[in-house]
Formats: structure tokens, sequence, C-alpha cells
């Protein structure tokens, strides 16, 4: 059900981020979607690919620091107020949200949301309670 992501410290600097996507390229992992934020100094480069061990394993092996970190992946309606209805749902349950992001996919009218919260059980059942669709995991990895 949870979904592992791989969280890549780089430096912010010209080229840095195109490194980690090169190893990852010449090693066969395919990414599925993708964030990063950035401060001055560094970036946090936030991946769900299609084989997360394999990928923090050679990212590893090539000196990038990498947490694996667990998200959670929901169908949402792709649609005008489509996440403002996921928000609301999380703020009558009291769950505070670290960050999150988005992607289509070949569903006609949903879209992908990644989650995480510093308490992802309780993320969980609040989404059961209120019948969102919660993604599995290997379904993610296969897209």
């Amino acid at each position: 059900m949870k979904v592992k992501q791989l969280s890549i410290f780089i430096q912010n600097e010209i080229g840095s981020l195109s490194k980690p996507l090169e190893v990852l390229s010449n090693n066969n992992i395919n990414i599925r979607a993708m964030s990063m934020a950035d401060t001055s100094e560094f970036c946090i480069l936030r991946l769900v690919v299609d084989n997360p061990v394999k990928g923090k394993e050679i990212l590893e092996k090539n000196n990038f620091l990498v947490k694996t970190i667990e998200t959670i992946a929901i169908e949402m309606n792709d649609t005008p107020g489509g996440l403002t209805e996921i928000l609301k749902i999380l703020k009558e349950n009291n769950i505070n949200l670290e960050y999150l992001y988005a992607f289509t996919h070949e569903k006609q009218g949903k879209a992908i949301l990644l989650l995480h919260s510093d308490n992802i059980n309780d993320l969980i059942d609040a989404l059961n309670k209120n019948n969102v669709v919660i993604v599995n995991s290997q379904e993610i990895y296969d897209l």
C-alpha cells in the first residue's frame, strides 16, 4: 500500500539535477513521479521509480545521499476542486501534510496524488474512512 519514494539530497548548483537522473537512466531505472524542493544551498529531489530498492542502491553506490520515505498514493478527480476535496478530508481529520505532488495517468478524469505526513497510519485511516481510493504501490511502480 505504501509507496517508497527516494529523497535525494543534492547541491543547488547548475547541472546537479542531471547527475542522479543520469545514474538512474544508465541503470534502466524509470521515474514515475518527481518533485524538487530547494533552498539556497541544496535541493531535495523526490522520486518515485519503478524499482525503489535498486534505485536507492545504485544512487548510493554513486555517492548520493538517499533516504527511502513512505508516501501514500491516492486516486483523485482530475477536475477543478479535486484536490480541495482531499484537503477538506485531511483538515476534518486533523492530518498535517509535510508535502504532496500529483501527476496524471491513463485513467480518464483521474490523477494520482502522492501524500506524505508525519503520521502515515493516521493518514491512511482518514482516507479509508472517507472512501478515498488508495493506489497499490506496485500499480504506481508499473505505470
